[in-house]
């Protein structure tokens, strides 16, 4: 069945028989929105998703609910996403979370939590462990409610000038950072950086910060990074499973048909899914080649691994102490994470480091 006969049954059901064509026409405006995403179209793959959703609302709808998509800075810069949807600008965003905890801490555990949950684990636990209600809770204070549409998967640690060997080695590190895990930077010595992705390749290049994460191998190597920062870190521990989400305008979403609302959380979920297998089917290629053109890959040192995990700690123990959304969310997570790790070292994790080994021995 194709996408379109499959969403206008869910959306109309069988009662359609019995209602006049009148009727149906009615439930099924013209309706015309703008979606600002916080990425450049450069990036074919984190902006290329509210693409593919924008693409698929209107194909199931005969082209009557159609989205028209701007990238950062058309209509606001990328790190302003958000507010276009509570203002009113847009009717809607495809952003991260995370870029917005100036406002609040807690909006970073929706896009990825330090030392938190995998990309399959963070879909699991807003479809199932109460993730999604949690976040639309806190985001109805914005005037907007969300949508998981898309996940990089986890992401690497970045690229840095010089090495990192010790803890100290991170201590004065002017380091782009997004969200929370600024704040853990800072607790180990750092000085977190706020760049916008557009602006990283010459701050790299002219010295004005020493290190910067962005996503992986492939976005990375279209932004040139590996030019001005030979070294590349692995894993991003602060983003084990980062994920994008449809901001939606709560009155503009109020104001929609149900059978559109139904499609946009079906078109959301169908970007979630492109955007995961894109970059696990581009970022092999992509590694090798940043490789073969000199980037130097390094695992976080373990005792850099482990200061990292103790300052984590304490923040998430600090921000909860002061804000309860914040610990409410992160107590949720918590939960749900140890359950998931339990499980994951059975089979999972097993099965993952056996092929691992078996493909380093045989090639």
């Amino acid at each position: 069945m194709k996408r379109r006969q499959f969403l206008g049954a869910a959306g109309v059901g069988l009662a359609a028989s019995a209602v006049a064509a009148p009727a149906i026409a009615q439930s099924s405006p013209e309706v015309k929105w703008r979606l600002t995403s916080s990425f450049p179209k450069s990036l074919d793959t984190i902006y290329g998703a509210s693409e593919i959703f924008a693409k698929a609302v209107a194909e199931a709808t005969d082209n009557k609910f159609q989205i028209q998509t701007f990238a950062a800075g058309e209509i606001v810069p990328g790190l302003q996403a958000a507010d276009a949807v509570t203002n009113g600008t847009v009717e809607m965003a495809h952003t991260a979370s995370y870029y917005y905890v100036g406002k609040d801490p807690t909006f970073a555990m929706f896009t990825a939590q330090p030392f938190g949950l995998n990309t399959r684990m963070q879909s699991s636990w807003m479809e199932f462990g109460g993730g999604l209600e949690l976040a639309n809770a806190f985001y109805k204070k914005y005037n907007y409610l969300a949508f998981p549409a898309g996940n990089t998967g986890c992401q690497m640690g970045g690229w840095f000038r010089k090495e990192i060997k010790t803890v100290d080695d991170v201590k004065g590190l002017k380091f782009r950072i997004a969200g929370f895990a600024g704040q853990i930077f800072s607790k180990m010595g750092a000085v977190p950086q706020v760049v916008a992705g557009g602006d990283i390749y010459p701050a790299l290049e002219k010295g004005t910060i020493d290190a910067a994460e962005w996503v992986g191998p492939y976005d990375d190597e279209k932004l040139g990074f590996y030019k001005v920062a030979k070294y590349y870190y692995y894993p991003g521990w602060w983003e084990g499973g980062a994920m994008l989400h449809n901001f939606i305008n709560l009155d503009k979403w109020n104001a929609l048909p149900k059978t559109y609302q139904a499609i946009v959380k079906a078109a959301s979920a169908e970007a979630h899914n492109w955007m995961t297998a894109k970059y696990d089917a581009v970022n092999p290629g992509a590694i090798k080649r940043l490789v073969a053109s000199g980037a130097e890959l390094r695992p976080f040192p373990q005792p850099v691994m482990e200061a990292a995990y103790k300052a984590t700690t304490e923040t998430y123990a600090e921000v909860g102490a002061k804000n309860a959304d914040f610990k409410k969310v992160h107590d949720s997570m918590v939960a749900f994470r140890g359950d998931e790790y339990l499980w994951w070292q059975v089979a999972e994790l097993s099965f993952d480091a056996f092929m691992v080994r078996t493909r380093q021995q045989r090639g």
